[in-house]
């Protein structure tokens, strides 16, 4: 029976990253995974959606050119060329991670886990095929789309957002149940290849975990794209017929739809049996302390498995700090590993305006310290933005009047999801506003918003009324 020191089940961005972080820390690891390398972000999520995101963008940019002078005829989406193009691009990123395995030599284990056994020296992981020893395990199983009552996906008719990535063809309409950070992206992708396409959510307002302005911004951006929205509605009944599906919504209206994305948020994944002990959870997901400890102190936890926020990227960073606590750990170094800050980790929505988000909104804001201060700027005075056409949104800064801190920054519009980074630098190195004065942004660029924004806190904004 082959015995390694760590072993890694998933092989997401959580998982492949902690193979490679413990292999470059000399720690002798595992990884298992029954599909590909990537999860669900490379190969069903992130980086196929991104790939349709940048088309979209695109044929809608040709579109919109005629303003400016430019004018290409015949402009049209070959819809299978396009998957096709998404195709290739996940192929190239997936087999670059199978890449770096193979050129580190991490021992990578093609097969499904289908049991653990504790034992007193370690545990026995039990898969289709074998049976492997390790000393400690770091679960990275991920998450799946959600079901709700009678409404189940098909695959054909009504989706999930992966059976909407295996389209052969555009539909004529589409209905998205669920008015989130995903459905909103694919109702913005297929709307700007020329799909009539419709939002319903419960909530009052889409991306309802934004920034209240950001939120409604959106909305009203993608009113104006002719996106319907319905908000503070449920879906009671899906009907389908051949060619077509009946909703039947909870204000006593009925909508037709081609097809349907069920889009209503996604649920742990950990089908694995345990034997000798027990993980604590909470509606599915496993609780786990700072270090993502699980009540098994050698079983770790990360990514969407913990339910802390479901993003590949804090599965990544997870990864790096549970190789960080082994790696201590495993050397007698006691304590000191680094820790996460959730509430500070950069949120990306990739609809047509963009959002990029880090930090507290200004309701967050003003009910943990009180009174703040918030700075807006609009694109629409952003010489960068008007020269290249593209105007819509503004940069919101929120800052805690008592300390100068920055608690958030809030960006819908022109390459948000880039410049949040800037925003995050600020709020993980604890810049207050007097330290923010001295930098300058370059002109003319995009970022002279972010600059703006914080001078407007200070009602000192050049640009801005």
């Amino acid at each position: 029976m082959k015995k390694f020191e760590v072993a890694v089940i998933g092989g997401g961005p959580g998982g492949y990253t902690a193979g490679i972080r413990l292999q470059q820390y000399g720690i002798n690891a595992v990884v298992f995974e029954k599909a590909r390398l990537g999860g669900v972000c490379l190969n069903w999520g992130c980086i196929p959606t991104k790939a349709l995101v940048k088309i979209a963008d695109l044929y809608q940019e040709v579109k919109d050119r005629e303003q400016s002078g430019v004018f290409i005829s015949d402009t049209k989406v070959d819809f299978q060329a396009t998957m096709n193009y998404k195709d290739e691009v996940v192929e190239k990123l997936v087999s670059g991670i199978e890449y770096l395995y193979k050129r580190r030599e991490i021992p990578l284990i093609e097969e499904e886990v289908i049991e653990i056994k504790s034992e007193s020296d370690g545990y026995i992981i039990i898969t289709s095929e074998s049976e492997y020893k390790c000393d400690y395990i770091i679960l990275a199983t991920g998450s799946k789309p959600k079901e709700i009552g009678n409404l189940k996906f098909d695959g054909q008719q009504v989706l999930s957002s992966r059976d909407i990535l295996s389209l052969s063809e555009l539909p004529e309409s589409l209905a998205v149940i669920g008015g989130g950070v995903i459905g909103c992206e694919f109702a913005s992708i297929y709307q700007q290849l020329g799909v009539k396409v419709s939002i319903i959510e419960f909530l009052p307002n889409l991306v309802s975990m934004e920034d209240n302005e950001i939120s409604k911004r959106l909305q009203i951006m993608m009113k104006k794209r002719k996106i319907k929205i319905y908000t503070k509605t449920n879906v009671n009944e899906i009907e389908k017929q051949d060619d077509k599906v009946i909703l039947h919504l909870s204000t006593g209206k009925t909508m037709e739809a081609e097809k349907v994305l069920m889009s209503i948020g996604r649920e742990p994944v950990c089908e694995i049996k345990f034997n000798g002990f027990e993980l604590i959870k909470d509606r599915g997901f496993v609780t786990v302390d700072p270090e993502l400890r699980t009540n098994n102190r050698r079983i770790f936890a990360i990514g969407d498995l913990t339910g802390k926020l479901m993003l590949a990227h804090t599965a990544s960073k997870q990864a790096m700090l549970v190789a960080e606590v082994l790696n201590r750990e495993l050397r007698g170094e006691g304590e000191g590993a680094f820790s996460i800050n959730y509430s500070d980790i950069p949120r990306c929505t990739f609809t047509s305006p963009c959002i990029g988000s880090v930090g507290l909104t200004e309701y967050q804001a003003k009910e943990k310290y009180g009174e703040i201060e918030t700075g807006k700027f609009m694109f629409s005075a952003n010489g960068k933005a008007i020269a290249s056409g593209n105007t819509e949104g503004f940069v919101k800064v929120i800052i805690e009047k008592k300390t100068g801190l920055i608690r958030g920054m809030h960006i819908i519009g022109p390459e948000a999801v880039e410049m949040i980074a800037q925003g995050s630098i600020m709020i993980n190195l604890s810049a207050d506003i007097n330290k923010l004065k001295s930098l300058v942004f370059a002109h003319p660029t995009l970022s002279e918003a972010i600059g703006e924004a914080l001078e407007d806190s200070e009602n000192l904004a050049i640009h801005k009324m």
